[in-house]
């Protein structure tokens, strides 16, 4: 919201959260219809139809495909581009801020449905008209850029900028959506102004379905294009057309106006700032300095990969809402399951990892990267020997970059597939990263999450890294582990000497109120549990709710630093500024220095590692 909001700063649906879709349900049905019926006679039938009326609604679907995918290749480049042009941080606040970005899209439906019921000359447009498409270009020159500039000044005016610019500006590192978060009132002003060219060719007879989506298409590139946080625009394009540089802005220049806020007014041309002398001096020397860019190689890598597929989606490179909540599946994201399967299908070709994310804490550069396959993949026989590949090609290309530490998140460092990252360190000895797989953090984090006064707890699932280490800690500590499996129990039993594998025993009839669980745990085993039991998972993946008389504890995970900037997506299913226990440790075993790997059998001091994640601002969380 704006400083001081002022009069029509709420859309008129705002209050219908996801459901303000249906407001055009009066205006798409129609149109639907006569498209069905125009199919049903076939070639006639079309001959028959206004183009310029049913081509409304796939005209906006197609608009807010546009959008997303500047949205997907910005947030792409900004996580490994070297050409950034503002270096500072996103937060979670933009991100809700900029989440309606498509109320402007259902807006624009709106007035091209009314106009095209109200005006008589809007109906039956040519497909292409010459002089309509200059007489477009033309006004968009003159009377569009001049006047959006005046305006553009005028909200700059304490009394407008306070109740409605401001909520724009909020965005001081501005992403391509940025563009179009306004209030209402604004997006009435910029409407009207749009509307000149639109109406001049419709009134004088020659409107053209192309040049009126031509124009939108127009709008909608420059707008992602310029907000963009990263240089794009090639010198070269300026070299070979010298007055292009007053006929076309860069992200560059227009970011200028978002640090600098009285500078560089322009919409899309910047010859007016040119003309009343508002241009940032700086500018120039922005546009050479982010096009030159510089590498800046991180300290640490956190190697992930997708888990189902619809979160493809939920990847910070998705669906920026989406990414900016715990990951759960949704009914609207299951019916695109055409576009998952051929994400799917496109990252079985891809034959590296991509980058997903940048954070920074104090010194330390970090980036998540990405293995291009999915949970299921990572079980099939046939594609293990791929995914090692992927994962040893990954470890290899940061090794050569200079990363300090790079850390195996969910099933990279699984035993099945690597023995938990051992087979890359036998390969490649001489590897100057070090290889973390955040077992020891993890399993403090579970230590510290089980109820103070507890004497017996269940193991239950199958025994993992972190389950012998946390099931070795609790019968040091003097706390009865109970296991439901005598190979089980022989197998933590020949793992554990001393006094301490006497609190190693089979559980009887009645189970303990604590339970350690991996993901797999069946409805069946979770109704042996009694009443209030505590379910903490020693897996990296949740398991599966089914009791609501029970407490579920989050996978290992603690709350990041305030310092640790760019957070502005969840990782996967944990809530916001929550981080994996095995991302987590990766980020401390750089702060602190450590020159041992972590993988393997190899488990560290875990009161070392807990004691120094709470030094470094990693708060635990015990919530449920």
């Amino acid at each position: 919201m704006a400083s001081r909001p002022g009069p029509l700063t709420e859309w008129p649906w705002q209050r219908l959260g996801n459901f303000k879709y249906v407001v055009m349900l009066p205006w798409v049905v129609p149109a639907l219809n006569t498209m069905i019926k125009a199919a049903r006679k076939g070639r006639e039938g079309w001959e028959e139809v206004d183009m310029g009326y049913v081509i409304i609604f796939p005209a906006l679907l197609l608009r807010m495909l546009h959008n997303q995918i500047w949205i997907s290749i910005s947030r792409f480049q900004t996580a490994r581009s070297p050409h950034l042009i503002v270096d500072r941080s996103i937060d979670f606040e933009q991100v809700d801020r900029e989440r309606n970005w498509d109320d402007q899209i259902l807006f624009n439906g709106f007035f091209f449905y009314i106009g095209h019921a109200l005006i008589p000359s809007a109906k039956d447009l040519p497909i292409w008209r010459s002089d309509g498409v200059m007489m477009t270009i033309l006004l968009h020159m003159g009377p569009v850029e001049f006047l959006y500039y005046w305006f553009h000044r005028a909200l700059h005016h304490h009394f407008l900028y306070s109740r409605y610019h401001s909520h724009h500006h909020a965005s001081i590192v501005t992403e391509p959506i940025t563009s179009v978060i306004h209030p209402f009132a604004e997006h009435i002003a910029y409407y009207i102004l749009f509307s000149i060219p639109f109406l001049a060719t419709i009134f004088s007879g020659t409107a053209s379905i192309a040049a009126i989506v031509g124009y939108i298409v127009y709008i909608d590139f420059m707008n992602n294009m310029g907000h963009c946080n990263f240089e794009l625009v090639p010198k070269w394009l300026f070299r070979v057309f010298p007055p292009l540089k007053y006929l076309m802005y860069t992200p560059s220049f227009h970011s200028l106006h978002h640090t600098q806020f009285r500078t560089n007014y322009s919409l899309f041309m910047p010859f007016y700032d040119y003309i009343y002398k508002t241009m940032d001096k700086t500018s120039d020397e922005l546009y050479e300095s982010s096009l030159q860019g510089k590498e800046e190689a991180p300290d640490v890598v956190h190697l992930t990969h997708p888990t189902t597929l619809q979160s493809i989606y939920h990847l910070r490179l998705g669906f920026a809402s989406l990414a900016s909540r715990p990951y759960s599946s949704k009914w609207y994201i299951l019916i695109m399951w055409p576009m998952a399967g051929l994400s799917m299908v496109l990252a079985w070709f891809y034959g590296s990892s991509f980058t997903v994310e940048r954070n920074k804490l104090k010194h330390l550069k970090m980036q998540t990267w990405a293995i291009p396959r999915y949970n299921f993949q990572y079980g099939l026989s046939w594609e293990k020997e791929a995914i090692n590949n992927l994962i040893e090609k990954a470890i290899l290309e940061a090794d050569e970059k200079g990363v300090k530490v790079m850390s195996l998140g969910l099933l990279n460092q699984a035993k099945e597939i690597n023995c938990g990252g051992d087979i890359y360190l036998q390969k490649y000895p001489k590897l100057k990263l070090r290889i973390v797989d955040g077992s020891s953090l993890a399993t403090a984090v579970i230590l510290n999450s089980i109820p103070q006064g507890t004497t017996q707890v269940l193991l239950k699932g199958k025994l993992s890294k972190v389950a012998f280490a946390t099931a070795r800690a609790l019968c040091k500590k003097g706390v009865q582990v109970l296991l439901t499996h005598k190979h089980e129990l022989d197998s933590l039993r020949s793992r554990i000497s001393g006094s301490a594998a006497s609190y190693l025993s089979l559980s009887s009839t009645s189970y303990p109120q604590v339970w350690l669980i991996e993901d797999k745990l069946d409805d069946a085993e979770q109704r042996k549990a009694p009443k209030g039991t505590h379910f903490i998972p020693f897996s990296q993946f949740p398991p599966k709710k089914m009791r609501r008389d029970c407490i579920y504890y989050k996978t290992p995970a603690m709350k990041i630093p305030k310092a640790l900037e760019n957070m502005h997506s969840c990782e996967n299913w944990l809530p916001r500024r929550m981080m994996s226990a095995w991302r987590a440790a990766g980020i401390v075993h750089a702060l602190e220095g450590w020159a041992a790997h972590e993988c393997g059998e190899t488990v560290l001091e875990i009161e070392k590692i807990w004691s120094a994640a709470l030094q470094h601002g990693f708060l635990p969380e015990t919530q449920v």
